[in-house]
């Protein structure tokens, strides 16, 4: 039995590194946290606040990010997100995700993921490659 409900809330952080700058994955030409790496900071931190909650063999999958990028974070500095599940329709779990640096928010937002059966879903996506 899946054992999710409201008010989840999640936590993860980490330090930016050149690795996770907008210059290095190629999402723009400066020295700043890359917004894509915010965005998947997001969702680790949603997927992993709901984790525990689920039966094995289960996972959830993210299906829609709307998101605000609001403040630039400089190489060096640590970011961190907090997520709260806000929102449950069946298998959809939908979730507000704030993410900071030490000088306040860098960015806001809702993030949405959909519980599956990991087996099932590896192998209905299989499929594509027949």
């Amino acid at each position: 039995m899946i054992m999710v409900e409201l008010g989840i809330k999640g936590y993860q952080e980490e330090i930016v590194t050149p690795e996770l700058l907008a210059c290095h994955i190629g999402s723009g030409t400066v020295r700043v946290f890359a917004t894509p790496l915010m965005i998947t900071l997001m969702e680790r931190t949603c997927r992993l606040s709901v984790q525990p909650y689920l039966d094995e063999g289960f996972e959830t999958v993210g299906t829609h990010v709307d998101v605000s990028h609001v403040s630039a974070t400089p190489e060096g500095m640590k970011v961190w997100c907090d997520s709260e599940l806000i929102g449950i329709d069946g298998r959809r779990l939908t979730f507000r995700v704030v993410a900071r640096d030490d000088k306040g928010i860098i960015g806001e937002g809702t993030h949405e993921r959909f519980i599956v059966n990991v087996a099932r879903f590896q192998a209905k996506t299989d499929t594509k490659l027949e």
